[in-house]
């Protein structure tokens, strides 16, 4: 379906970040803030960023 366009740096800096804003929305008291954190972990899993493909980048 889609070409594969995360590298292996890039997919762990997303899960990173993902991390840090569960964590983060979990202390200051906003838990439907975390629910922003599910675009980098699947984009993460998935191998595939659509903002990636419109520019055309690959790392």
């Amino acid at each position: 379906m889609f070409k594969t366009n995360l590298g292996d740096a890039d997919r762990v800096i997303r899960l990173a970040l993902a991390a840090m804003i569960i964590v983060f929305s979990l202390i200051a008291g906003y838990p439907m803030l975390a629910l922003v954190a599910i675009v980098p972990i699947v984009t993460a899993f998935v191998g595939v960023c659509p903002l990636y493909s419109l520019v055309g980048l690959h790392t």
